[in-house]
């Protein structure tokens, strides 16, 4: 059986991508409040499996949870695009009309903001998780409440669907990284099957240090997918650069990767992979 650890809570869409990543396989989901405390029971239990927003098409880069994963020295074993859908949920009996106080995540209020701004009595309460605002208002009975969730975790909490499908864009989805501690990496992906890096470096702060680097890449034929920087605390105009690159031949990236070391600081490989 396979413990992994999760932000939110059951019925969320850590919970939803852990049983699609993971499907037909038995799993015992530890429900976390923070991603520092998925890291901890990761930490604390090798054998646990750890599932992490990183980006969304809409909202962008999760950038704390870039350098959680740097800082944890965990490995990232897979990935998992998932699909987002919301909708406005509350206890049986309830309509509309009913509710003047909407629970949810951050951002999953801000992905629904038209919908959200033509029901004006309706407060936004922001909230930890989804899926941990239909448990809050199905265990404290709470009239008057509705959540944004998905529809599964409305139903898991014995919950009325109000409307469905109620994000601005449909075409939203959320990248999940699927973690592991370094010594059960290759217990969870085949090696020589992975097609997908990621990678993590500071350069010296020098005229064209960056485009070098990505000279060489590009060189090996190696595909860039996506970068990211996050600024050096304590060290000015100095960044981290977060790299995910792709390739259809593991000898050629393991060269590239030798190649650019030496034009690199503290080159990280966060983990190799098969690409969503």
């Amino acid at each position: 059986m396979k413990r992994i650890a999760i932000q939110g809570e059951v019925g969320s869409f850590h919970d939803i991508t852990a049983h699609h990543y993971f499907e037909g396989e038995q799993m015992q989901i530890i429900c976390c409040t923070t991603f520092e405390e998925v890291f901890q029971h990761m930490k604390d239990d090798p054998t646990v499996i750890g599932i992490m927003a990183i980006e969304n098409t809409i909202a962008g880069s999760l950038l704390h949870n870039y350098e959680l994963l740097r800082q944890s020295g965990m490995t990232v074993v897979g990935e998992y695009k998932t699909h987002i859908s919301h909708c406005i949920c509350a206890l049986p009996g309830q309509e509309l009309t009913d509710i003047h106080e909407v629970h949810s995540h951050p951002v999953a209020l801000a992905q629904c903001q038209y919908y959200l701004s033509r029901h004006p009595q309706m407060k936004m309460v922001e909230d930890d998780d989804t899926a941990g605002a239909a448990m809050k208002i199905a265990d404290q009975n709470l009239m008057g409440v509705a959540a944004l969730c998905h529809a599964d975790a409305a139903r898991l909490y014995g919950l009325k669907v109000l409307e469905d499908h109620i994000e601005d864009n449909p075409h939203n989805f959320t990248r999940f990284l699927i973690m592991s501690d370094n010594r059960k990496a290759d217990y969870l992906r085949a090696l020589n099957e992975t097609d997908k890096s990621s990678i993590v470096f500071s350069l010296p702060h020098e005229e064209g240090s960056l485009s070098q680097v990505l000279s060489i890449l590009s060189f090996y034929k190696i595909n860039l997918t996506k970068i990211q920087s996050l600024p050096i605390i304590g060290r000015e105009w100095e960044y981290l650069f977060y790299v995910d690159v792709t390739y259809n031949d593991l000898i050629r990236y393991r060269q590239s990767i030798d190649a650019i070391t030496p034009l690199t600081r503290d080159l990280t490989i966060l983990g190799e992979y098969k690409a969503a």
